[in-house]
């Protein structure tokens, strides 16, 4: 309960800090208002998802940072991913999972698009 109600406070908090934003710090982050604070409602561990998710694909973090509002695109789709189960299990497969083993995710094909490695 705790736990909770410390997350509703952070939460509180980072409103307030994404209200009191300028125009400028948005604009040098490169997101509107909207998108920063759907970013910070985001689980902690989407970044990571999509950055190994993205490496089955053969695509370094590097290459999906290039462009931030496609990079942000990308981690607004894996939050709204209703397959994290499935998605958790082939991450920890590690080196050994496959882009076919990888379907399923709501990137996939975007990946494929940057992939450095060929995808059948």
């Amino acid at each position: 309960m705790f736990d909770r109600i410390k997350t509703l406070m952070t939460r509180w908090q980072d409103a307030k800090e994404i209200d009191a934003m300028s125009a400028r710090e948005l604009d040098d982050l490169g997101m509107t208002r909207d998108q920063v604070r759907a970013f910070s409602r985001m689980s902690a561990d989407i970044a990571g998802r999509v950055a190994h998710m993205a490496a089955i694909f053969g695509v370094s973090a590097a290459e999906l940072q290039r462009n931030n509002q496609a990079y942000h695109e990308i981690l607004s789709t894996c939050s709204t991913c209703r397959d994290r189960t499935k998605c958790s299990q082939l991450l920890a497969q590690g080196d050994v999972a496959s882009v076919q083993e990888a379907a399923f995710c709501l990137n996939a094909e975007v990946f494929k698009v940057h992939s450095a490695k060929p995808v059948a």
